[in-house]
């Protein structure tokens, strides 16, 4: 189980760990993709009863004011919460036999009055596989936790909560729960060297909002109101969307997120969207993602993608929506980088010619919950001299080789600190000119910009450690372990591609055994 996240302060919240334990418990009942939800769900609905709560004493000691008007609450920003479905109610049927059945009808009232939620709560409780105890012991501990309050709300800690739920669920689910939850420290990274300070910022795949929660929090400690970004995202699996909706609706996020059960890449829902910053975490090297029906899209315009990988038809998705001078940071599997496999090479050779390459960075193992796969940070820009004092930096790319960053916080998991996500975003920041940022130098076996033309002498590889000089000058072992480190990337990459095929064989076994 993962360890109690830690607040801003360095102190643990002092309950997750439980909250957790008890959750778990459930596993006996109830799949593991499954169970997060009944934790989830039951902490969402506490909080906009704390917080409906909160407000209806506020409202009581107002002269003119009704504190039974929904409307009092929708101009506060506040869920109404009708009568039945209170948390106090709740709490005090936890122990009946039909506990479960009132915590859906409760979901349902909540919907009814709040049409922005409706079809986004998970309203499952009431099925015989769900005990009504442990369901009466989770609400008893959700109870003694205040999420929805003034003072909780102030200090975020549902938002905590949700992302320690959502990060040790992941962890406790390995590969399938990596695909709803990106390690915040690599969502940081990302937030923090694109500074989406306003303006409409999508994801393509878009999990549980990680990425729009990161951005709006930036943009606060900025100074910035929420209301100065817009947010756009898709997303293919119907119980993630539900997650995402769930995560910014805690925070009252406006947003448009589409529900796309064909997926983003066969069916675009936001085809005319031109975003100022794309944040995303495509799945690693999909080798079921249909390729073979998408051989001619106007979005491959470097090449069409192998029908074997979609990681450049993500990349080239994602291009494909950036506004002229829009942004874009992309999370991939390391043999992105480096691949020739299936003309991946020659697109990314095409990119590389045509500059919309801004910055690579070479990220640590063990980041990732779900996968052991080494990973990088793709940087994609339409303008690389926009003006506005910004340095013209066309015909360059900054390489920034962070494999040696991160401390682990268990054996298994590594993290970055604030400092070593600070320092990777100042070296960009710097070598894109911005205004106020420090002067730009290279860092031998951390940074380096490179031209163009040297790039093409090494095929279009794009792998930092080939770039970035190591501290240790004269060392004839580094070509050799850059070398060994884009075979192992490569060799990792095919592993994985193997293994998904081999997933997709025996789906179809299975299909073909049921049928028979």
């Amino acid at each position: 189980m993962a360890k109690p996240k830690k607040n801003q302060n360095g102190a643990n919240l002092g309950f997750e760990a439980e909250l957790f334990k008890t959750a778990d418990k459930l596993r006996g009942n109830v799949d593991p993709a499954e169970y997060k939800h009944i934790a989830l769900g039951l902490i969402f609905l506490k909080y906009i009863s704390d917080a409906f709560e909160a407000k209806q004493a506020e409202l009581q000691h107002e002269d003119y004011a009704d504190p039974e008007d929904p409307e009092e609450y929708r101009a506060a920003n506040v869920f109404w919460v009708p009568q039945a479905a209170r948390w106090s109610n709740l709490k005090a049927n936890a122990r009946q036999s039909d506990v479960g059945k009132r915590i859906d009808d409760a979901l349902d009232a909540i919907e009814d009055y709040n049409r922005s939620l409706k079809g986004v709560l998970p309203k499952n409780y009431a099925r015989p596989a769900l005990s009504s105890i442990m369901l009466g012991e989770l609400i008893d501990l959700v109870s003694n936790i205040d999420v929805g309050g003034d003072e909780a709300r102030s200090k975020d800690v549902l938002g905590r909560v949700y992302e320690y739920f959502l990060g040790g669920f992941a962890s406790a689910e390995g590969k399938r729960g990596g695909e709803f939850y990106t390690p915040r420290s690599v969502v940081k990274v990302l937030v923090e060297m694109l500074e989406p300070y306003q303006g409409r910022i999508y994801d393509p795949c878009c999990g549980s909002g990680g990425m729009f929660v990161q951005s709006e929090k930036f943009v606060e400690r900025h100074g910035g109101r929420i209301g100065d970004i817009a947010i756009y995202g898709q997303e293919s699996n119907p119980t993630t969307w539900r997650l995402c909706k769930m995560n910014l609706a805690l925070r009252a996020i406006d947003s448009d997120i589409r529900w796309n059960n064909e997926g983003t890449l066969h069916k675009d829902e936001l085809k005319d969207l031109r975003a100022d910053y794309i944040l995303a975490n495509p799945p690693f090297n999909d080798s079921d993602w249909g390729g073979d029906r998408l051989r001619d899209d106007a979005r491959w315009k470097y090449g069409v993608p192998p029908a074997s990988n979609a990681n450049y038809a993500w990349l080239q998705h994602i291009i494909h929506h950036l506004a002229p001078k829009g942004t874009a940071g992309v999370v991939l599997a390391n043999g992105s980088m480096s691949s020739m496999q299936s003309g991946e090479g020659a697109i990314r050779q095409a990119m590389v010619e045509d500059d919309v390459v801004d910055c690579m960075v070479a990220l640590p193992q063990q980041l990732f919950y779900s996968t052991q796969i080494p990973a990088c940070l793709w940087f994609l820009t339409r303008n690389k001299n926009p003006g506005e004092d910004w340095r013209d930096r066309r015909g360059e790319v900054l390489f920034i080789d962070a494999r040696e960053l991160g401390y682990l916080v268990d054996r298994t998991r590594r993290e970055f600190s604030e400092d070593e996500i600070a320092r990777i975003a100042k070296a960009y920041h710097a070598w894109r000119g911005e205004p106020g940022a420090s002067n730009y130098e290279d860092v031998p076996g951390f940074c380096k910009a490179v031209r163009l033309h040297e790039i093409q002498e090494h095929s279009g590889v794009l792998t930092p450690g080939r770039y970035v000089e190591s501290e240790k000058t004269g060392d004839d072992d580094m070509p050799f372990l850059e070398k060994f480190s884009e075979f192992r990337a490569s060799l990792e990459d095919y592993l994985s591609e193997s293994e998904n095929l081999n997933a997709r064989i025996r789906k179809n076994l299975d299909r073909v055994n049921l049928d028979g």
